[in-house]
């Protein structure tokens, strides 16, 4: 079984940056598909991010360009570093491990972006 905690969330102004990380349990990490999604106050989980196991990583709509998703393998943790926030950033991010047929999501944790 496979534990995702994630770290880092917190309030921060319009223009601050956050450092988000999930770190994962068990020894899969290595070959997984991992990702960062976004559920807001009024809209569904969205992806952010992805990053595959060989290290290629894209991103949706306005994560372009002010976030960046990175992994360490040797600490089992992926991390997103967000730049640059907007107020519709605002919302629970959470991790996402793909290893085979096998999903495992992260509980979340809490971004805000307000003044």
């Amino acid at each position: 079984q496979v534990q995702l905690v994630e770290s880092g969330g917190g309030l921060v102004q319009p223009g601050g940056s956050l450092r988000l990380s999930c770190v994962a349990s068990g020894n899969i990490f290595s070959r997984a598909s991992l990702s960062w999604y976004r559920q807001g106050p009024r809209s569904g989980r969205d992806m952010v991010a992805t990053i595959s196991g060989t290290g290629r990583d894209q991103y949706v709509g306005s994560a372009r360009g002010r976030f960046t998703i990175s992994r360490d393998n040797a600490k089992n943790t992926v991390y997103l570093e967000m730049t640059n926030l907007k107020p519709e950033d605002t919302g629970v991010y959470y991790c996402k491990l793909i290893s085979g047929n096998d999903v495992y999501w992260g509980q979340g944790t809490q971004v805000t972006v307000s003044s």
